[in-house]
């Protein structure tokens, strides 16, 4: 069986496909020309973020495609109607990023909420004239109001992380998560009620048309003055420009970016802020998390080639 790998996968999980399959990899960039030329007969197509997969693509592999496996916990790229409508699976990796994409959201709290960007590019310069008693202040996390935009995996992990640093947590999630709340000691707030008391509001949920632009001009005039907003879910989830206004006029004193709207594309506008961090997709980025993601994926390709269920479903 034809398995195609739209741009590239890490050893981990492509050697495993390799030794059970007819294996082609795209390459880096994404070629979209060369996946329209070798999706034709495939058993499977592995993507990822970077990877549009809609219907006509489906199509074109034809009646021998059976599913598509995303090296990613997020799903956007993937036409899940699509999918579902032609009997096809997708899967995606959950679980084996938790840990890594929570600790991001946490650096990024301190380096944004500390000004660490900010003053190391100072001192680089040279333009820093010595110690003064007023100079660079910060936001500390210890007594700081955290507010999680979704209270998932990777929301509660982020929540386990703070407990350290004897920060109040609330969140924000379409589901009550009681059980969750009780063992992270978390309050559970609507949207608006979270933006208004968090000194940290830090997003965590999939990009969906719900969830498309959920942090508008209407919900950062609502912030806290001061807050500072962490984004390592998917940079659809905030108007760009709106972020753009409330960190150069109010509410927000910065912002902490692992995702943007039109990635690799950043606005010069916002790049040009000094309150931010902003950093190139890396909340998986580690060896560990990027290789447990790999054989995940490789894994689901070959559960639901052998006839079986995938072991992380989406569809």
């Amino acid at each position: 069986m034809k398995v195609i790998i739209a741009r590239t996968l890490p050893a981990a999980g492509l050697d495993k496909l390799k030794a059970r399959f007819d294996v082609a990899c795209g390459g880096l960039p994404l070629d979209q020309g060369w996946l329209l030329r070798h999706a034709r007969g495939a058993s499977a197509i592995v993507a990822d973020p970077t990877v549009p997969i809609g219907g006509d693509l489906l199509d074109l592999a034809g009646d021998s495609l059976r599913v598509v496996s995303n090296f990613a916990v997020g799903f956007d790229n993937i036409d899940v109607d699509a999918v579902r409508e032609r009997g096809l699976r997708a899967t995606n990796t959950p679980d084996v990023l938790t840990n890594a994409t929570a600790e991001l959201a946490v650096a990024l709290m301190l380096a944004a909420g500390r000004r660490i960007v900010e003053t190391d590019q100072i001192f680089r310069r040279g333009d820093w004239a010595g110690w003064e008693p007023e100079q660079f202040l910060g936001h500390e996390l210890a007594g700081a109001t955290v507010g999680l935009v979704g209270f998932g995996r990777i929301g509660q992990r982020v929540a386990e992380l703070l407990s350290g640093f004897r920060a109040r947590i609330v969140f924000a999630d379409a589901h009550p998560m009681d059980e969750a709340a009780a063992r992270h000691g978390a309050q559970r707030m609507d949207l608006a009620e979270l933006l208004a008391a968090s000194d940290y509001v830090s997003l965590h949920v999939n990009l969906t048309p719900q969830t498309r632009h959920m942090i508008d001009a209407a919900a950062l005039a609502r912030c806290k003055p001061g807050a500072i907003l962490v984004n390592t879910c998917r940079g659809g989830v905030v108007d760009t420009a709106a972020l753009v206004h409330a960190l150069r006029d109010g509410p927000l004193a910065g912002a902490g970016l692992d995702v943007y709207e039109h990635e690799p594309a950043v606005p010069q506008d916002l790049a040009a802020l000094p309150n931010t961090v902003l950093v190139p997709h890396i909340g998986s980025a580690t060896r560990t998390t990027r290789d447990a993601m790999a054989e995940l994926c490789a894994d689901n390709v070959i559960a639901v080639l052998d006839g079986g269920e995938p072991l992380t479903p989406v569809v």
